[in-house]
């Protein structure tokens, strides 16, 4: 399927603005953006469900602008699910493939192999109001894929289970749509999941696509200081600094010195990464001091919140570390993992992968 110039309008606010998509067929195409960047509106637009403003959706020479949903070969699972109330976990399940008239023996197999990948084996004798807000989600979830559809649409079908079986279900789901028979458009919040499915994602922000290709060249080489926010997690660090051209680094306001690309910019913004921080001094590494504003630790990580006159700064650091407020700490970084952009948010330099 292809999006072109896709406009959505709804009274006088402007909620999609001129996407140009094109799905990777029978593949996984992730959609990355905060609340309200428009990925649900952008999964109902190509379900079906609703018309864009402007634009057109085309699958080969085909235009499917406005054809109803009825009229497609595509499933849907939502944030909140949706199940039939009246009938089992079972019935559910095999609601779509009675639609198609397929054999009891198959519906049968295709049934019983969905509900052991998805955790549901147990509970197939259950109804829908005797599930857990997660059961109920994976139910829906089985169902659509129990479809068989070429284009599958996915609006953060995992956000209400825990943890641990989020975790388990996005390889188990990268590994049911390698046959490539299904075309995944999988609509996300989170930079981690995103880069776990892999596959191509597009990052939305108020309406409009920043950035579109293979995953880990998304992430590796956003184009913009935008695109480089919006898929980092815990945020993106900057730092403002001026160019030292003669020497080729980058001077931030306390005077610290990095080395950088050479660069025509005469002020940039640098970029670093949460996880690219440590406690421990070394040869190569820069050294950035500060006061510790927070310090939280998460499981064997140690979220820590570092003030600077300059910025304030999170590292990702492994381990448990207790560090009091307001304790003097100084993070180091390696300059090679620095991202540089310019004053209108371009990239200037990445970090070699």
């Amino acid at each position: 399927m292809r999006l072109s110039g896709i406009h959505y309008r709804v009274g006088s606010e402007l909620w999609l603005e001129d996407i140009d998509l094109s799905l990777a067929k029978g593949g996984i195409n992730v959609l990355l953006g905060a609340t309200l960047a428009g990925k649900t509106t952008l999964l109902r637009i190509m379900a079906g469900l609703d018309r864009p403003t402007a634009g057109r959706l085309l699958a080969g020479d085909i235009d499917l602008t406005g054809v109803p949903v009825r009229q497609r070969n595509v499933a849907m699972v939502y944030q909140q699910f949706i199940n039939y109330p009246s009938l089992t976990v079972y019935e559910n399940i095999a609601s779509p493939l009675r639609v198609a008239r397929r054999n009891e023996a198959e519906i049968r197999t295709r049934v019983t192999a969905l509900a052991e990948t998805l955790r549901l084996t147990p509970f197939l004798s259950r109804y829908p109001a005797e599930l857990s807000g997660g059961q109920q989600q994976r139910t829906a979830l089985a169902r659509a894929l129990a479809k068989d559809a070429e284009l599958l649409l996915l609006d953060e079908p995992l956000i209400n289970l825990d943890y641990k079986l989020r975790e388990e279900l996005r390889a188990e789901l990268a590994q049911l749509f390698a046959d490539g028979r299904t075309t995944v458009v999988y609509a996300t919040t989170e930079p981690l999941e995103a880069l776990q499915l892999g596959g191509y994602t597009t990052l939305l922000a108020a309406g409009r696509v920043l950035q579109s290709g293979p995953t880990m060249q998304v992430f590796r080489r956003p184009a913009t200081l935008a695109a480089a926010r919006a898929f980092s997690d815990p945020p993106l660090n900057v730092i403002p600094a001026r160019v030292d051209a003669r020497n080729h680094e980058a001077v931030l306001p306390d005077g610290v010195r990095l080395p950088i690309a050479p660069t025509q910019a005469s002020e940039i913004v640098l970029g670093i990464r949460a996880h690219e921080f440590s406690l421990a001094g070394a040869s190569g590494l820069t050294a950035l001091s500060g006061r510790v504003e927070l310090a939280e630790i998460s499981g064997s990580e140690t979220f820590i919140h570092l003030a600077r006159d300059d910025a304030r700064l999170v590292a990702l650091i492994p381990g448990v570390h207790d560090l009091a407020l307001n304790e003097p700490c100084t993070l180091y970084v390696r300059p090679a993992s620095l991202y540089g952009f310019d004053s209108s948010g371009r990239l200037l330099f990445a970090p070699e992968s």
